[in-house]
């Protein structure tokens, strides 16, 4: 298998702050569905992809987050980007 420099994302969807508002479907239809009126990841872990990154920044309640699947680290939202963190 050749190496590559893409890193896999861990794209999770938090139901009790998810209103269905479906921002992330119309930006990432391949990578989010509604179900019961709730959004959730078509795949867990994923490759690099721009329009989940939106998806997330775009996401009216900020339920949506995407880490780095090897290090943790947050990739959005993004603070300072769009909307402050809660805190």
């Amino acid at each position: 298998m050749a190496a590559d420099n893409n890193r896999d994302w861990r794209v999770d969807v938090d139901a009790d702050r998810c209103i269905g508002a479906g921002m992330c479907t119309a930006l990432a239809a391949a990578r989010f569905r509604i179900s019961g009126n709730r959004s959730q990841p078509v795949d867990a872990l994923i490759g690099e992809d721009d329009a989940v990154l939106d998806a997330s920044e775009s996401c009216p309640v900020e339920a949506i987050t995407v880490r780095d699947a090897s290090t943790g680290e947050l990739l959005a939202p993004v603070e300072g980007e769009g909307r402050p963190l809660p805190r």
